[in-house]
């Protein structure tokens, strides 16, 4: 697993050579570029990690909630771990 945030896919973009997706990303709707993986096919409620707007991992909700773990411990600043 790479350390990157956490999106699931809303949908498909229409052109792009069909390399772009909008993501929900935190609540927040962004263009996702999913070129890096080439051999993976992606439909409304796919999860993604991503990193500067690139999908760099498919993965699934398990996954997801693990990688948003690991932000949250990484924003724990009191040092007093969770």
């Amino acid at each position: 697993m790479c350390l990157g945030i956490p999106g699931q896919v809303i949908r498909m973009l229409d052109g792009y050579g069909d390399q772009l997706a909008l993501v929900d990303v935190a609540g927040e709707p962004r263009k996702v570029n999913v070129g890096m993986l080439p051999d993976e096919t992606f439909d409304a409620g796919d999860w993604v990690i991503i990193h500067m707007g690139f999908a760099l991992e498919k993965t699934d909700a398990v996954g997801a909630a693990a990688a948003l773990d690991g932000l949250k411990l990484m924003g724990n600043s009191d040092g007093a771990g969770p």
